[in-house]
């Protein structure tokens, strides 16, 4: 009996053609032998120069001629020593350099590098305040106003007031006093919390100290304190 042929062995035979390249080998890859003739000779790969020219028509090859308008340059011999003499003659004097001698071997150093000499204090500008010191600080006054008017605005739109000075004073001054007294307590508790009671309690006057203390803190810090309706 004839024995079974797939009908797609073609459609896989021509893809296994397909994605076979030419370095896709079984084993190494036949590649072209070099020829014996093409071996490497002595200084083939050493830089070669550019052959000479050679004179033409037996007559030696002569620099181009200068233009017209050329005019070489002449050098003038100077006479340093003179020059040099005029100089030191001419010239100011060198100002005596400052030393500072700290111990008895004669070991000096530069006086206005090592911070004795005064040298800071005699500018213009000493202890006037930088400009963009001046520029931050009105920026932020800037900013600040603005937002206060914001804020204002805001409350205006909530319809919300003001706490006034006197009333904030009294409430800080009844959060300390409220404070000074829960210290106390605590202060007064026995060295000893063996029973539930005793953990209980100053756990709890813990958390109050806390509370207050965050309160406290809160008024001192924010001189503008709204309420709400």
């Amino acid at each position: 009996p004839l024995r079974y042929i797939p009908k797609l062995k073609e459609l896989v035979k021509y893809e296994a053609e397909k994605n076979k390249s030419q370095w896709k080998t079984m084993g190494p890859a036949k590649v072209a032998v070099p020829s014996p003739n093409d071996f490497l000779q002595k200084h083939s790969k050493e830089p070669k120069l550019a052959p000479k020219k050679k004179e033409q028509d037996g007559k030696r090859l002569l620099p181009l001629l200068p233009p017209r308008t050329y005019h070489p340059i002449i050098h003038i011999k100077k006479n340093f020593i003179t020059k040099n003499a005029l100089a030191v003659i001419t010239g100011e004097p060198k100002k005596p350099r400052h030393f500072c001698v700290d111990t008895r071997q004669g070991d000096k150093y530069l006086l206005e590098p090592s911070g004795l000499y005064p040298k800071y204090i005699k500018k213009k500008n000493y202890g006037v305040v930088p400009k963009c010191v001046t520029r931050r600080k009105e920026e932020m006054k800037r900013e600040e106003e603005e937002y206060q008017a914001s804020v204002l605005e805001q409350l205006k739109k909530k319809a919300m007031k003001t706490l006034p000075e006197e009333e904030r004073t009294n409430i800080l001054k009844a959060l300390k006093k409220k404070w000074e007294e829960i210290n106390h307590a605590y202060q007064s508790l026995p060295v000893l919390t063996d029973t539930t009671y005793k953990r209980m309690h100053k756990e709890e006057l813990e958390l109050k100290l806390k509370q207050l203390e965050h309160d406290i803190a809160a008024i001192e810090k924010h001189k503008n304190i709204y309420i709400a309706d």
